[in-house]
């Protein structure tokens, strides 16, 4: 191919990957018209027309609209302009498609009893009513709950963020969280696992602010930093390993002013080391139990929450290091005289 050759519209067809009748079309419609005339009046298109037509196939391709392609090719827009504009287009319906996904897959899961409106309701939400719906479920669950001051605020925190750009798995997460928050048997259902758990004289010194933030923020923090000396393959009673976890027990005996002897040491790595028999033991109690369990209320709605901000989940109990944190915590034997 040259700049002066001339094709006829076969071949300029087969070169751009149209078919005859699409380069007869885009002619007609003043898009792509013939570089010239043969004498016996037939198309002929050069190579400048062919490479148009070769953009015009790939722009349609994308679905770009005839017009767009006219304002492109009049240089009324520019290449990356179009492009971008349709990019923003097939972006918004990507979001709709996995919104629609979304809502499919629930409605299968739920044997298609849910009602379609409702869950294509439950996904178009704006942010505020979003946030609504949460301020909602917790304004109902903390009412006349007899737990310390502040620690309904504390759950209040833990709400969902759908991202501007969610996955289908985020979607389905939040439809079902939405639909969850607004029931009034789980809502009740809520209220009384925090009320059994968190009211009784032993917790409810758990659920004031500094053991709670302790629980949740710095000491979390200092578990975390035990756990990096664990996963990076320390032993228990390494430098590292001791650092952390000395850090960690000192933080935890501030909240009772208790200081760290060896013997608080020793009391809290046999706590440690009965922890996995104790939760085997609460987890074969909740499974009998008739009134409201961790994983059936409140953790079900964290779990969601979880899944929708794309966080991490708490560690997996069965995973936890026990023994290896019971054995950095145990104090130091006296030398042998």
């Amino acid at each position: 191919m040259n700049d002066y050759e001339l094709y006829p519209i076969g071949d300029a067809a087969r070169r751009s990957g149209l078919s005859v009748s699409a380069v007869r079309f885009y002619a007609d419609k003043g898009l792509i018209e013939p570089t010239d005339l043969n004498e016996a009046g037939h198309r002929m298109y050069d190579i400048h027309a062919i490479a148009r037509l070769e953009l015009v196939r790939t722009l349609r391709e994308l679905d770009t609209d005839l017009e767009e392609i006219r304002r492109l090719l009049e240089g009324g827009t520019t290449l990356h302009d179009l492009l971008t504009t349709h990019l923003e287009f097939v972006e918004r319906q990507e979001r709709a498609l996995r919104a629609r996904r979304a809502v499919l897959r629930t409605l299968i899961k739920q044997g298609g009893t849910a009602q379609a409106d409702l869950m294509h309701k439950l996904v178009w939400m704006t942010d505020e009513e979003r946030e609504q719906t949460i301020d909602d479920f917790w304004n109902d669950v903390g009412e006349d709950l007899d737990v310390p001051e502040g620690f309904v605020d504390r759950l209040r925190t833990m709400r969902p963020v759908l991202p501007a750009d969610p996955t289908a798995a985020q979607l389905e997460a939040w439809i079902g969280l939405a639909d969850l928050v607004r029931d009034p048997a789980f809502r009740d259902a809520v209220r009384t696992y925090l009320q059994d758990t968190w009211s009784t004289p032993e917790t409810r010194v758990l659920a004031t602010e500094p053991f709670q933030d302790f629980m949740h923020v710095s000491g979390a923090r200092l578990v975390e930093e035990l756990l990096a000396a664990y996963r990076a393959g320390e032993p228990p009673r390494s430098p590292w390993a001791q650092q952390a976890v000395t850090r960690f027990m000192e933080a935890a005996n501030a909240l009772s002013g208790t200081p760290l002897t060896p013997e608080v040491r020793n009391r809290m790595a046999d706590g440690y080391r009965q922890l996995p028999d104790i939760m085997r033991q609460i987890a074969e109690e909740e499974a009998t139990s008739e009134s409201p369990v961790y994983d059936d209320a409140h953790g079900r709605y964290l779990s969601l929450v979880a899944l929708i901000n794309g966080t991490a989940t708490e560690e997996d109990h069965d995973s936890m290091p026990y023994a290896w944190i019971a054995d950095a915590m145990r104090a130091v034997d006296p030398p042998t005289p």
